[in-house]
């Protein structure tokens, strides 16, 4: 399906229920739509599942939201900023899309990211945190020169962040993710980290905590 300015994936609500509670997908760097879309049938019933496909095209079903610099050695010089601020405009028109569109609890909105993902949904939680809760990080770091100026933590009292990485991720530093934490609890956010022995992906037991996490909040 498509808004007006991202195509998408959805999943409707199992469980027939008033203004359910949102959960957007932001996939990674190469990646699509059908990516963390596949996760969607083992998360609650109740959630309406949107899975957004990045605006940039790479060819052969492959997208971005920004390009990225590989050969960056440090976390600063990793991501086009420009784009990147774009892309959060581009979100937040698409957050705005979505609850025009669709009767969703706006008190219960979670993003879920993935790497490139990832970066832009901690970036635009801690820029709207009056329309996003909770996040689901994975595999990604905070790009401090994403976050609106000044910060002001007494409007963070409401975020919560799951925060996962690789401990042998080979794109994004386990050093750069180890950094979120204290970031996040400087600035008074509830967070739960949490590190696994892999790459740069999704581990069977960081799928099984994150779904508990979720679960944790739906009660």
């Amino acid at each position: 399906m498509q808004t007006k300015s991202l195509e998408y994936l959805i999943r409707k609500p199992k469980t027939a229920i008033s203004k359910p509670p949102l959960l957007i997908m932001l996939h990674g760097y190469g990646s699509n739509e059908q990516d963390l879309f596949s996760f969607a049938e083992e998360l609650p019933d109740e959630f309406l599942i949107i899975s957004a496909r990045a605006p940039l095209s790479l060819g052969f079903g492959s997208y971005a939201w920004y390009t990225i610099h590989f050969d960056a050695t440090t976390s600063d010089k990793f991501s086009d900023l420009p784009e990147a601020r774009s892309a959060l405009s581009t979100i937040d028109l698409f957050v705005e899309e979505l609850k025009a569109e669709y009767e969703v609890n706006e008190e219960n909105i979670f993003l879920l990211g993935f790497s490139q993902g990832t970066i832009l949904s901690m970036a635009y939680a801690l820029n709207h945190p009056d329309k996003i809760k909770k996040v689901i990080a994975l595999s990604g770091y905070i790009n401090q020169d994403l976050i609106e100026k000044p910060i002001e933590k007494e409007r963070f009292k409401d975020l919560d962040f799951f925060v996962s990485h690789g401990s042998v991720d080979q794109v994004i530093p386990v050093e750069w993710a180890r950094k979120t934490p204290p970031f996040l609890d400087k600035l008074n956010i509830k967070n739960e980290y949490h590190e696994y022995p892999v790459g740069h992906g999704v581990a069977p037991q960081n799928f099984f905590d994150l779904q508990r996490w979720i679960i944790d909040r739906c009660k």
